[in-house]
């Protein structure tokens, strides 16, 4: 069962994941995969972040804390990686070691003019830029984005809710391009659908609006930059973002009633309902997390 197209050729690894029993998986919103092609899944059930390696044998879990995981991202830091995530439910953005230790927790940005009891703030997504500094997004919430330095202290802001330049509509996933010689942020405004694209300092450069459809966040594998839109497939773009291919697409799924939660004989192991993570193994091959009340994870592997 292959999926994708010419130099992008997949094939599907049904059951890939060995979920163990004490572990009832929610919403899969996150998946990265170390150094050593070990794979995490940042779910809603509990524990919330659970260990696979490559072949999908479960090697441990953590995260009993957490009531709305979401944004997931893997970082290196000189030998060492660490987890960032979000939890829109608590409001909170933290950096974790690989093993489950809180090193660093963000909380509220204390911004009076943004949010107070009637305008909560709903992280979706984290990234740590070439210089150190973290930068969180507002995506449930009121459409910020929030720049802190290494250490937690704060910045500044910029975005808001809107369809202008600079505006968003749920940035719902945040990353750094280092594509180019310039670094770049790049943002899924899922709501508007289209990308957006900031300098370091969160400057409007420019808007990517073709082949969207609901972009929840980006993984880089070397000049490429895979994306999962919600709307059932997951994109590939060049160093040029032009499409390279769709994978999985089902332009039915989301327009099925009760979507994303559809009944378990929709699903169909080469088609996606509703992906919401994306990350790629030094292999090249893919895994894909999505969005639906019983978690789902696939791998895809790369054709040579």
């Amino acid at each position: 069962m292959i999926v994708g197209r010419g130099t992008h050729q997949y094939g599907v690894q049904e059951g890939w994941a060995k979920v163990p029993v004490h572990v009832t998986l929610g919403y899969t919103h996150g998946i990265v995969v170390d150094s050593q092609d070990n794979v995490y899944i940042f779910h809603t059930g509990k524990p919330s972040c659970i260990k696979f390696d490559k072949d999908g044998r479960y090697l441990s879990s953590w995260g009993e804390e957490f009531e709305g995981a979401h944004g997931f991202y893997l970082h290196t830091e000189g030998n060492e990686q660490f987890l960032y995530v979000t939890d829109s439910k608590l409001a909170f953005a933290a950096k974790y070691t690989l093993e489950g230790e809180q090193l660093l927790k963000l909380g509220v940005p204390d911004l009076p003019n943004v949010y107070d009891a009637e305008h909560k703030y709903a992280p979706t997504d984290i990234c740590v830029t070439p210089y150190g500094d973290i930068l969180v997004t507002d995506g449930y919430g009121q459409c910020w984005v929030h720049h802190y330095d290494t250490q937690g202290n704060y910045i500044s802001s910029w975005g808001g809710k809107g369809s202008e330049p600079g505006q968003m509509k749920c940035p719902h996933g945040i990353s750094i391009d280092l594509r180019h010689e310039e670094p770049e942020i790049y943002i899924a405004d899922r709501g508007n659908f289209r990308i957006q694209v900031f300098t370091l300092d969160g400057k409007h450069k420019r808007f990517i609006t073709d082949d969207m459809d609901m972009p929840c966040s980006f993984y880089y594998d070397g000049d490429e930059v895979f994306f999962p839109d919600l709307h059932s497939r997951v994109t590939i773009f060049d160093k040029n973002d032009r499409l390279i291919a769709h994978l999985g697409e089902d332009q039915q799924a989301y327009k099925q009633e009760g979507w994303p939660n559809l009944q378990p004989e929709y699903f169909r192991p080469n088609k996606f309902s509703s992906p919401h993570g994306v990350c790629v193994d030094s292999q090249h091959n893919v895994y894909v997390a999505e969005w639906t009340q019983h978690g789902r994870i696939t791998k895809l592997i790369r054709k040579q």
